[in-house]
């Protein structure tokens, strides 16, 4: 069976190049596998979301917001939104991620977002490409920076966002909320949000101090000083009764000395008080009678 020059799967086991050279097999084989590992790694890139970039070189990027930004990752799957309604001029939609593009097909790093109900312009408040975060003792402040312009407000600078995360124990994330908007001044303008959340919160302290380690092991101790010792007086000694209590003898006499130890300590009458009662003596007791009753004897 004859092939023209130009097809690409002639008979006889082997492959003609669209310039009219035959390829082998394996050639043509390694070739697919290259296109299809080069889609699959486009598909990768585009399908990875992206995530935020702290202000300046990475080699600048402190311990502690690379720490900030790790603490904050279990929000970051997460999608908060907020509607504000201000009479009948105002009617706007904010949707917000943390360290995530709110719209990952569009490509402009949007971190927060804000959507005209009445027009359906969107506007991006800050995005996640221009991020600053710091914390306190129980809160953490997310800040996206370089949104679109305001225009005539500002100065015509990039809007921004600032989110104040504040701890909230047991709760993942929640009440997320806008405070104001603050566009009266020439610079520094920015929106103000806040949501509550348990990653802000400061790591409970569950170490044991000295004084209540030294306290367990030593109740510890007596539990098995007692357990065991009354487990071998029963079923090696045989002791029955009181006498199961290992060392009885010991501690009945420490108990007598505790108990002599503190009459002789706490009591409160005089060591050299007189005795409650006296004897009678020789001369107390006079002269004996010498009448007998011998007139009771029968004559």
């Amino acid at each position: 069976m004859r092939v023209s020059r130009g097809s690409l799967f002639p008979m006889g086991g082997g492959a003609w190049s669209p310039g009219g050279r035959r390829m082998s097999l394996p050639c043509h084989t390694s070739a697919l596998l290259l296109v299809f590992m080069a889609l699959a790694v486009a598909g990768a890139e585009q399908s990875e979301e992206r995530s935020c970039d702290v202000i300046g070189d990475e080699s600048s990027e402190s311990q502690m917001e690379r720490a900030l930004l790790k603490k904050l990752e279990p929000l970051s799957h997460m999608r908060f939104n907020v509607t504000v309604e201000k009479g009948k001029t105002e009617n706007y939609v904010y949707h917000f991620r943390v360290c995530r593009e709110v719209n990952s097909t569009s490509h402009d790093f949007g971190g927060l977002v804000q959507i005209d109900r009445q027009n359906g312009k969107t506007t991006v408040i800050g995005r996640i490409n221009e991020t600053q975060v710091f914390n306190g003792s129980d809160w953490i402040m997310l800040i996206y920076k370089g949104g679109d312009s305001y225009g005539r407000h500002c100065s015509g600078e990039k809007r921004r966002a600032v989110i104040m995360i504040s701890c909230k124990r047991g709760v993942t994330a929640s009440s997320f909320s806008i405070i104001s908007e603050e566009r009266e001044k020439e610079q520094e303008c920015f929106y103000l949000f806040e949501m509550d959340s348990s990653v802000a919160c400061p790591a409970e302290n569950s170490h044991l101090s000295v004084g209540s380690i030294l306290l367990i092991t030593f109740v510890s101790l007596i539990a098995v000083y007692i357990i065991g010792g009354f487990l071998y007086q029963r079923l090696v000694v045989g002791a029955k009764g009181m006498e199961q209590i290992p060392h009885f003898a010991f501690w009945q006499d420490l108990g007598n000395l505790v108990a002599d130890g503190c009459d002789f300590v706490c009591r409160s009458k005089p060591r050299n008080a007189p005795a409650a009662y006296r004897g009678v003596g020789d001369d107390q007791l006079g002269e004996e009678s010498e009448e007998r009753d011998d007139h009771l004897l029968p004559m």
